[in-house]
This record gives structure tokens, C-alpha cells and sequence, in this order.
């Protein structure tokens, strides 16, 4: 379900009628990719919960497959302001489709109704913060997913700097788990610099509060070359080719590495 530019915040309240939930709520984890679970000190999404992600590139294929075990179990999943967002790298990632909604670029002033509304209707909702985030809009959006039992998953704007983040762009309320991709490493390209990039290995950084307070360090392919997102040395790890012999732009779309680009 896409939504371009909704004028009326109330027809999100009325898809949530039918949105939500699949998931009983007694069931205090949403679930994640056994490669991220390492990630989480629960081993999965508390309900109600907020979790920040960060690092540039890496962040928004990061933010998608932390939503695509619960999307593929069942659990709707809503993307606000995030116009670049590739939904065939989400479909890669696992995230089903058909229980997605998004809404690209909400009008600046009700940027924090419209997300509010999503809080509502569905069980995990990605934010692409705007240049500033009010204090107040976060914590009241940070308090609604707490009393929604939704996960609240804010993300710095695609290639955000730190000079960036220091002119507001950023989530100025304490989350419950910090993710930070800390390192990038494309892999696929030989000697020579020919060939593709055939997928990225990353490391990512997780902090928080009470459980999630002690640092976690998870190296991953994110993604791999099949577009899935696996733990580094893992046995369904891949093996890696190497294409000395072939001249190609990095950047070929053949195996959908275009989708991989967009998602970030």
C-alpha cells in the first residue's frame, strides 16, 4: 500500500482498522533475522520500543532487515519520509510488500501526525528524520510507540555527516538500542579495480539502555551477493568470485545491485 503525499492523516487511522495487528500482543518480541538477533539483547524487537540507526552507508539496508522477519511473519510495516527508499532491495531483504505502507514525503508541518498515525495503525514503522526533530515530537512519538506496543525505528537522513547531525538531524530522545554500522567494506572487485561489487561487509555497533546498555560488535554481509543478509563466517556464508578478468562498472544493475544501491 503506498500513500505519495496523504491529505488526510485520518485515512491511516482507517487502514489500521485492517492493519493491525496479525501478531498477538501478548507477544512481547517481534522477530528478526537470526543474523541480526546477535544485535538485540532479547534476541528480537521489544514491543514498544524505540531503536535509533545510524553510519551511513549501510543504515537504511540495516533499518529494512531489522523489519523483515516480523513483515514476513505476518506483521504490517510502515516507511515515512524516506523518498529514496528502494522497495526491491526491501523485497530482497525479506520485507513483504503487500503488508507495507508509505508514505514518501509527509509536508514538513505534519511530519509528527502522520507518524503518530502509523504508530497506531501497524506494528513497525521506519522514520526518515527531517532536517530538525523537535525534542517534544520525539518523545511524545517515543511514548506512543511505548503505549502502541510498536517499535519505532528512526533513521538519519541517507549520507547523513556529523556536521549534519549537528544541525538537528537527528533523534534527540534516548533510545532503547543504538545501531551504528561502524565500518564498510565492499567485496566482488579484483585487483585491477574491475569487476562488481558483489556485496558489502559491514561492522555493526549496538548500545542502549538497561539490558542493551553493554556493547555489542556483530560483523555481517550487509547484504551479500544473493541479497540477503548474513553473519560474517556464517556456513551459508558465500564465497566470493573474483572478476580481474571482466571490465564493468561497479555499479552494475545486472544483479540488482541498483536496488542495493537506493536502499543505502
Amino acid at each position: 500500500m503506498a500513500l505519495a503525499r496523504p491529505r488526510d492523516v485520518e485515512a491511516l487511522h482507517q487502514a489500521g482498522e485492517w492493519a493491525r495487528p496479525v501478531t498477538l500482543v501478548s507477544e512481547q518480541l517481534l522477530p528478526v533475522l537470526s543474523s541480526l538477533e546477535p544485535l538485540l539483547p532479547d534476541g528480537g524487537l521489544r514491543r514498544g520500543s524505540t531503536v535509533t540507526v545510524d553510519g551511513a552507508p549501510g543504515a537504511t539496508t540495516l533499518a529494512l532487515a531489522l523489519g523483515a522477519a516480523a513483515s514476513a511473519s505476518g506483521s504490517w510495516v510502515a516507511a515515512v519520509g524516506l523518498p529514496s527508499l528502494g522497495l526491491s532491495a526491501a523485497a530482497e531483504l525479506g520485507v513483504a510488500l503487500e503488508r507495507m505502507v508509505v508514505v514518501t514525503s509527509p509536508p514538513a508541518q505534519a511530519w509528527a501526525t502522520v507518524v503518530a498515525a502509523l504508530i497506531d495503525s501497524v506494528e513497525l514503522v521506519w522514520v526518515g528524520l527531517p532536517r530538525r526533530v523537535a525534542a517534544g515530537d520525539a518523545h511524545r512519538l517515543a511514548a506512543r510507540a511505548r503505549e502502541r506496543g510498536s517499535v519505532l525505528v528512526p533513521l538519519a537522513a541517507r549520507g547523513a555527516t556529523a556536521t549534519w547531525r549537528a544541525r538537528g538531524a537527528a533523534w534527540p530522545e534516548p533510545a532503547d538500542i543504538r545501531l551504528v554500522v561502524s565500518s564498510t567494506t565492499w567485496a566482488g572487485l579484483g585487483g585491477s579495480g574491475a569487476g562488481r561489487l558483489e556485496a558489502r561487509r559491514v561492522e555493526v555497533v549496538a548500545t542502549g539502555r538497561g539490558a542493551a546498555s553493554r556493547e555489542r560488535r556483530v560483523p555481517l554481509w550487509l547484504p551479500g551477493p544473493d541479497g540477503r543478509v548474513l553473519a560474517l563466517g556464517a556456513p551459508s556464508a558465500p564465497v566470493l568470485r573474483r572478476f580481474d578478468h571482466l571490465r564493468r562498472d561497479p555499479f552494475d544493475k545486472e544483479r540488482g545491485g541498483g536496488s542495493q544501491g537506493v536502499a543505502g
